[in-house]
């Protein structure tokens, strides 16, 4: 398992999950959460209550090292384990997708064993990705340079998958990357931006001015290049043959984010 955070909705996911436990269920996932002094065991409490308080304490304190028999973990990940338990292959309650999609953004997918019993989580991508820390730091450096329209665009990107609007979260990526390279060229050269009538022109001021790297593909004058790539392959509709609108719609978010988080990088760090 990777040594980073789940990302917050994954989180919040998967203690609505841990509602589905009985009282002595939840109790005893508290002590093996060694929460038992946080989070009360009297059942005059409900377990929905109970989620509520643990719900804060995880978001606040995911970070924190918790002892497990599975080793020496987060206390995000043992929480995001303990939801796991609860995950039924094929299941269509909402609770279940929820907290399946949150870990697809995140980067993970649930496993079985060969008996399609005891399920786990692995990541679905390498490690280098990242994708919580990616989308921690897009956020970041989005707000940084007060980049205000992609922020926008980005969090309805993310809600509309969440919610599984994969035409809605398609149309906001594709709106946020063009206006993130538009907002860049209008940091780095704003009078000239300005001049530019299209977000075409304005990624071509980019390359011209050094931004984009002509010598690797990043923009090149005949269009054959990754920016004019990734532009066509968000503005196709439907899936690709062999995934779901799904698998589509988070390979699409896992692509957007590793770009944006490279070309912010660049931006940030002067070049």
């Amino acid at each position: 398992m990777r040594n980073t955070p789940f990302t917050r909705p994954t989180l919040v996911a998967a203690v609505e999950l841990l509602e589905r436990h009985t009282h002595a269920q939840f109790n005893q996932m508290i002590l093996r959460l060694g929460l038992e002094e946080q989070v009360s065991s009297s059942t005059t409490i409900s377990v929905a209550n109970k989620c509520a308080l643990l719900g804060r304490l995880i978001v606040q304190r995911a970070d924190e090292i918790c002892e497990t028999l599975s080793g020496t973990i987060s206390l995000g990940e043992a929480v995001i384990r303990e939801a796991v338990r609860l995950v039924k292959r094929d299941s269509d309650d909402h609770l279940h997708t929820a907290f399946e999609r949150g870990l697809a953004r995140d980067g993970y997918i649930v496993v079985w064993d060969d008996r399609g019993r005891n399920p786990s989580i692995r990541a679905a991508l390498p490690d280098e990705i990242q994708l919580p820390q990616t989308d921690d730091e897009v956020h970041e450096l989005l707000k940084t340079y007060n980049f205000s329209v992609p922020l926008g665009h980005l969090d309805q990107a993310i809600e509309a998958h969440t919610r599984g609007d994969w035409a809605a979260a398609n149309g906001q990526l594709r709106t946020f990357i063009e206006s993130l390279f538009d907002d860049i060229a209008r940091n780095v050269r704003p009078q000239e931006a300005a001049a530019r009538p299209t977000s075409e022109n304005r990624r071509a001021l980019l390359a011209e001015v050094g931004f984009l790297a002509i010598d690797r593909n990043e923009w090149t004058p005949d269009g054959k290049n990754y920016i004019n790539g990734l532009f066509k392959m968000l503005h196709t509709e439907g899936s690709h043959p062999g995934l779901s609108d799904e698998d589509h719609s988070t390979f699409r978010l896992h692509v957007v984010l590793v770009t944006a988080r490279t070309f912010l990088r660049r931006l940030h760090l002067g070049r």
